[in-house]
């Protein structure tokens, strides 16, 4: 009976370990799993520096085909405990597993990592495995900081649409006003109201590329305005988030006082 029971004590422990819902914190397996991804990702953006890859190409897709191993090994082992769940439905648990976000994640992260030995160049891909931190960190403070700024965003989403549509006002007057002004003398960039578009974006949102610029006084003078009323714009929703996300906070803190107060 002892030996029975083996295997399914085993698989128990293995599900504890990578489970995400039986932790308020991440488990020591899932800590390792990120540092291999954070290894994964440097190595990914190193590869796009030629200097870096040049004469060490086998040393690369080596180190690639290691990390698609152990995620490769993970997600095995992922679909195998995942049968814990209910035990007396294995096979329905683990397809449930199959087709959900993260395991879709993971099979791409697999598939990245392998590919190089196919010959395709799959680095931007390889990224995708960022998505999968995101995955395992979605417990414990992390989840509680998101809940936080989702609770922000809610709570503010008139006033932010709001900005969003003056945001909106500001830049197609400025738009309209460029391609009346600035039309005929740059056509090139302010030949259309979509064309001066651009212009009006990078000004609204104070960036200021400056490959494109007025050179007439009614335009220069509509650039003035534009870049304040983009200070305004920008700093608008900055402060409606950090207004909402301090009420969360200081909301949060009190739920916390009265349970601790309860016990």
């Amino acid at each position: 009976m002892k030996a029975a029971h083996a295997p399914r004590s085993l698989r128990r422990r293995v599900f504890g370990q990578l489970d995400l819902r039986l932790y308020r914190h991440l488990s020591a397996t899932n800590a390792a799993v990120i540092v291999v991804i954070l290894a994964a990702v440097a190595l990914s953006v190193a590869e796009t520096e030629p200097g870096i890859v040049r004469g060490n190409e086998g040393w690369f897709i080596a180190a690639n085909t290691g990390f698609g191993v152990v995620f490769l090994a993970e997600y095995l082992l992922r679909l195998w405990s995942v049968a814990e769940r209910a035990p007396q439905h294995a096979w329905r648990e683990r397809m449930r597993f199959v087709v959900s976000l993260p395991a879709l994640i993971d099979v791409l992260a697999i598939a990245s990592s392998l590919t190089p030995l196919l010959g395709f160049n799959s680095t931007p891909l390889r990224l995708v495995r960022l998505a999968r931190i995101v995955m395992l960190v979605r417990v414990g403070p992390f989840a509680r900081a998101c809940t936080l700024l989702g609770q922000a965003v809610a709570s503010r989403r008139f006033e932010l649409l709001v900005t969003a549509g003056l945001a909106a006002i500001v830049l197609m007057i400025g738009a309209t006003v460029l391609y009346w002004a600035e039309g005929a003398v740059q056509p090139e960039a302010f030949g259309s109201i979509p064309r001066a578009m651009w212009w009006a974006a990078e000004t609204l949102t104070t960036v200021g590329y400056g490959d494109v610029r007025p050179v007439t006084a009614l335009g220069k003078v509509m650039a003035a305005v534009m870049a304040f009323a983009g200070i305004g714009v920008i700093a608008l929703p900055a402060g409606i988030m950090a207004s909402a996300f301090s009420d969360a906070m200081a909301q949060h803190r009190a739920r916390l006082a009265k349970v601790e107060e309860a016990e």
